[in-house]
């Protein structure tokens, strides 16, 4: 895929996730979504991010969102949201989201929730963790996934959902069919 081609996927997501943060959750992270207090709002922190992801110099990524919300509980998280929109596997991309997640971390003393979601075309291509192990000390992330392509059989279904991004979502997988 060409680098236009990628900023054409790219521009509709990033507009969609700012426009409709909460309505993102719902759809694709509907459990992560039902913690968070939404009357207390969200804020971006694309900058603060962009200090994470350029110390850390790991490679190419399309869409990364770094979102600080409130839970019922009345804590304050920042939750990383890692869209990668690619035709390929990228076999570093959990090491990645480990990277991200620990900097963070590092860098602002914050629980960091990492959720991802792959818009690529493979059926099989689903990392969700990243770790090792040494002499028993045991590091790594374990992070959800939502695979765009596991929504095909329900493309129809997608058409008439009320939330925005069922209509992506389907849009998305029509146009990897074209």
């Amino acid at each position: 895929m060409t680098n236009d081609a990628r900023d054409d996927y790219d521009t509709p997501w990033k507009d969609a996730v700012t426009r409709a943060f909460p309505e993102f959750m719902a759809f694709y992270f509907p459990a992560a979504a039902s913690k968070i207090d939404w009357s207390r709002g969200h804020d971006f922190l694309d900058q603060e991010l962009a200090q994470v992801v350029r110390d850390a110099e790991l490679g190419r990524r399309l869409l990364d969102k770094l979102v600080r919300v409130g839970t019922h509980d009345g804590a304050e998280h920042w939750v990383f949201i890692h869209l990668e929109i690619q035709s390929d596997h990228d076999t570093d991309f959990a090491e990645r989201l480990f990277t991200y997640n620990y900097r963070l971390y590092d860098k602002y003393r914050r629980p960091v929730a990492t959720l991802a979601l792959l818009a690529d075309a493979s059926a099989s291509w689903k990392p969700h963790r990243f770790g090792y192990s040494l002499f028993g000390c045991h590091v790594g992330i374990r992070f959800p996934v939502v695979k765009l392509r596991d929504y095909l059989p329900r493309l129809e279904e997608l058409l008439s959902d009320p939330n925005p991004f069922a209509l992506v979502t389907a849009a998305h997988l029509l146009t990897q069919q074209t």
